[in-house]
């Protein structure tokens, strides 16, 4: 008999909330399961215009500190604001390095044909923590032999 998933084990982070938003909406994830805490746009006005092809930095009300060592926060695009008004994370992914105490800010980007409102407290992109890895470089004259080699760009095929 199959056995339901096992929870992933929790990780501490503080949070510093910076915004009034936050007084009416819960920092939390949208469900048990969920991968991402949703940020909300914490902007002054009700509403700010982005312009097709333009891009706006917009503040997420909170400060974090992460207390695990090897951990740090992305910020992805929420997939219904993405596809259905075209307002994707503009750098594609934001990181939020451990040791960043300051407010973190979704840039957003209008990837749509006219111009979008982001309102104030809208849910606008997900904070994601996931492992990072300091590397240790090592310099070589040469890098072990694979089957790729440096093929890239569809080098493997389209199908």
């Amino acid at each position: 008999m199959e056995q339901a998933p096992k929870s992933a084990p929790a990780l501490d982070v503080r949070v510093r909330f910076l915004h009034p938003v936050w007084d009416e909406h819960r920092l939390e994830y949208a469900t048990d399961h969920s991968a991402g805490l949703d940020l909300r746009a914490c902007i002054d006005a009700e509403r700010l215009e982005i312009p097709a092809g333009g891009r706006a930095a917009i503040p997420a009300g909170i400060a974090i500190e992460i207390l695990a060592p090897g951990v740090a926060g992305f910020v992805f695009s929420r997939s219904g604001l993405g596809t259905r008004e075209g307002l994707t994370v503009s750098q594609g992914v934001g990181v939020i390095d451990p040791d960043y105490r300051g407010q973190i800010v979704v840039s957003l980007l209008n990837t749509s044909g006219e111009t979008r409102s982001v309102e104030r407290g809208q849910r606008i992109a997900q904070l994601v923590f996931l492992p990072c890895f300091t590397a240790r470089l090592i310099a070589a004259e040469e890098l072990g032999a694979t089957q790729r080699g440096a093929g890239g760009f569809g080098h493997t095929g389209k199908i």
